[in-house]
């Protein structure tokens, strides 16, 4: 009969975390509007650990994507790094990153981190962000994923002609609009900038479904 030592269970637990966090990213990234292998994102945590190993190194994690199968436009393809770092996130991953970010000329990226970042790393993000757009998310924000939440209501980002047709259709500009701040979880989980539009649809008692707008601000 094994015996499983601590270690052991810490390992699992581990992996177990980096597979769910990897899982939601892959989620995200589709619901984004990314290329994502159906494989990957319905992929096992026993795939999981064939593939990089019980208790993996984060590094290994990286995922590379864009909207597309050809498309060149460096705004269409992102990153998402998982650094080894076990504490706040320092500047030199950051410009790690940006230099990463520029030698395969990639626009955008997201790094999933263990804490959060020193006040020198937001710095960068800052400097670079008229170039290169960087997201971070905690590694606590992305074990489940709050999009598939019960209670969350159906989001849908509208492209820019949906926007236009919907002011026009309403007589309406975008301040007049209800608001969602960029900060909100679920205008984070989709990437929004600031202006964009979103479609709410809540199941409703009375009338079935019951849509609504907000603008991000």
């Amino acid at each position: 009969m094994s015996v499983t030592t601590d270690e052991e269970i810490a390992k699992l637990e581990i992996t177990t975390k980096l597979f769910r966090i990897r899982r939601t990213t892959l989620e995200m990234l589709k619901d984004r509007g990314y290329m994502v292998d159906k494989k990957e994102m319905k992929m096992t945590k026993q795939e999981f650990i064939d593939k990089f190993g019980m208790s993996p190194k984060r590094e290994e994690l990286i995922i590379q994507t864009q909207k597309g199968d050809e498309s060149d436009d460096p705004s269409d393809r992102i990153f998402v790094l998982f650094p080894e770092v076990s504490k706040k996130v320092g500047c030199s991953v950051m410009k790690d990153c940006v230099l990463k970010m520029d030698t395969e000329k990639v626009s955008r990226a997201i790094l999933v981190i263990q804490h959060g970042l020193t006040p020198q790393a937001k710095a960068v993000i800052s400097e670079v962000a008229k170039k290169y757009r960087i997201e971070t998310f905690q590694d606590s924000e992305l074990l489940v994923n709050i999009n598939e939440h019960e209670l969350v209501p159906k989001h849908e980002v509208l492209t820019s002609k949906e926007e236009n047709e919907l002011l026009e259709k309403y007589k309406v500009k975008r301040a007049q609009l209800p608001r969602m701040l960029v900060t909100d979880p679920i205008a984070r989980y989709f990437g929004l900038k600031m202006g964009q539009i979103v479609k709410i649809t809540r199941k409703s008692e009375t009338a079935g479904t019951y849509i609504t707008y907000r603008c991000v601000f």
